[in-house]
């Protein structure tokens, strides 16, 4: 084998021997390393290979949908909620047309979600029962919270859910509610006013877990 310069020595490599420009003189990442990025440590005295993915990152993806213009359930029924809007979406996993966050592909994980139903009895105070739930794949429920007022009956009201979740690739969530009113007329679920977001749903995805 022939050498540029003087053969090297048969030792081992130390701090000395490394110039910065072994670091500097590479081409600068521009963006958050990705979750199968490597890196090169000490355990302890022992070099080992880290995945990006165990040391941080984003809570992503992570999404919310509400509401725009509202809707009318029809009365004591359990009625999927139309999120028609979007107010962020970071991974394009949340479909306005069918009301759904739909897990990307290899983002299996754990998700911290939640929702939010603003009920109104509209013409009177009626609203002797109301729930919310969001369910997994269109008939598993993840998260309920189910209200009762026991002849007290407010007009409007606003109804959370909110946990943490288990979700596979693939697998979608959709927010439900429900809604008795007890003369049976002038039910909705509110939309937006402004920026002000009465009816919603959104989560994300939890780090290290």
């Amino acid at each position: 084998m022939s050498y540029i310069g003087s053969k090297p020595a048969n030792k081992p490599v130390v701090a000395s021997d490394l110039d910065p420009t072994v670091i500097t003189g590479q081409t600068a990442l521009a963006v958050a390393p990705a979750d199968t990025d490597e890196f090169l440590i000490s355990d302890a005295g022992v070099l080992k290979r880290l995945d990006a993915s165990l040391i941080g990152g984003d809570n992503t993806p992570a999404f919310e949908g509400y509401s725009t213009n509202g809707q009318t359930p029809a009365d004591s029924t359990e009625t999927k909620v139309e999120l028609d809007g979007e107010s962020f979406d970071t991974d394009s996993a949340f479909d306005t047309s069918n009301y759904r966050f739909t897990v990307p592909s290899g983002k299996g994980g754990k998700y911290y979600v939640y929702g939010n139903i603003a009920v109104d009895a509209q013409d009177d105070n009626d609203v002797v029962h109301a729930y919310i739930r969001i369910k997994k794949n269109g008939n598993t429920d993840l998260l309920d919270s189910y209200y009762n007022f026991s002849g007290n009956y407010p007009r409007d009201v606003a109804i959370l859910v909110h946990g943490t979740v288990t979700l596979a690739a693939g697998d979608y969530i959709e927010l439900y509610g429900y809604l008795n009113d007890a003369d049976g007329s002038g039910r909705d679920f509110k939309g937006a006013t402004g920026t002000r977001l009465a009816t919603l749903m959104g989560g994300y995805k939890l780090i290290g877990v």
